[in-house]
């Protein structure tokens, strides 16, 4: 089969920022998908990092098939990829092999720095994922919730990323939730009320720390967060999503690829390689019961509960517990 005239065969994934370079990566292979026809298990995606391959290895993957398959190759780290793996990789830009789509994620700097500009030079489609300015933040959260089809007036975009931070993860997590949360009337006020503090202390901070088992670090970071004002239907949100995703994530960790598991499950790649690693200690009995204290705790935070700040301490207490170490 012929690439398709709706995805070009050769990619640059240009930068060092995570969350982007998780989230073009993503679009490119549900746009291949989607202009082929192919479902998730259809399209054969390969994701190798440049310095854990060698000459051999690449050279059959970007080669031409027999039958011309159609499939993906993600080439990670390529600023670390060394002479050989570079030299096949240029060949295969310049000659692209029929059926295949070539995505290859380069810092711009490295030994092989100089890759990134061939590349550009031989008409890859170039994706910019570097850090961003605050002039490229206000654009990145304007673009969120049009993403979520609401229109923000520019003081609440500067009150969002005052409040949430610079962090591209937490601040697209923040807009989907406001969004959501709100109906979509975003205003200063709704900002405020939601995401107050959360510069200092995230409920991703809390939840991160529950997750593991850390009792004494989630209890401080939940005090702390509250003191300032952190929003606790944020805090419970976060520790919601945290269990959530270790549920969905740890029948498949085990030899799991997590860029075909973050595919197959709908979640971004970032998220499914940090549950890989925290699924340890936790299994289907434990998530279970942890599953249930965060549903009772959505319900206390929004007004169930007396004391809402209670409610979250018990909660995080009872699901620390329920890690086994």
């Amino acid at each position: 089969m012929s690439n398709p005239s709706g995805v070009d065969p050769l990619h640059l994934v240009l930068g060092d920022d995570e969350f982007l370079i998780d989230r073009t990566v993503s679009q490119l292979i549900r746009a291949v998908r989607g202009d082929r026809g192919q479902g998730i298990s259809d399209l054969p995606v390969t994701k190798m990092r440049a310095g854990d391959t060698n000459a051999p290895e690449l050279a059959e993957l970007l080669s031409p098939s027999l039958f011309a398959e159609d499939r993906v190759i993600v080439l990670e780290s390529a600023a670390e990829a060394g002479k050989d793996a570079v030299a096949l990789v240029l060949e295969a830009a310049r000659e692209p092999a029929e059926g295949v789509v070539l995505i290859v994620v380069h810092s711009g700097g490295g030994r092989a720095k100089a890759l990134a500009p061939a590349l550009e030079k031989l008409g890859a489609t170039v994706h910019a994922c570097g850090k961003l300015n605050k002039s490229q933040l206000v654009d990145f959260v304007r673009g969120e919730f049009r993403t979520a089809d609401v229109r923000v007036a520019p003081d609440a975009i500067a009150a969002m990323i005052e409040s949430v931070g610079s962090n591209l993860r937490e601040l697209a997590s923040a807009c989907s939730q406001l969004a959501a949360d709100t109906g979509g009337k975003i205003d200063v006020d709704a900002v405020h009320k939601y995401y107050s503090g959360k510069a200092e202390v995230s409920g991703f901070d809390v939840a991160d720390k529950v997750i593991v088992g850390d009792t004494r670090g989630a209890l401080e970071a939940l005090r702390w967060a509250d003191q300032i004002g952190t929003a606790h239907v944020l805090l419970a949100d976060a520790l919601a999503d945290a269990v959530h995703t270790i549920a969905k994530v740890g029948p498949f960790a085990r030899g799991g690829d997590p860029f075909r598991l973050a595919s197959d499950l709908g979640m971004p790649p970032w998220k499914v390689k940090k549950a890989i690693k925290e699924v340890g200690g936790w299994d289907p009995t434990s998530i279970g019961a942890a599953m249930q204290i965060v549903a009772a705790l959505n319900a206390d935070v929004k007004g169930a509960a007396v004391d809402s700040s209670f409610a979250l301490e018990m909660a995080v207490r009872k699901v620390c517990a329920l890690r086994k170490n």
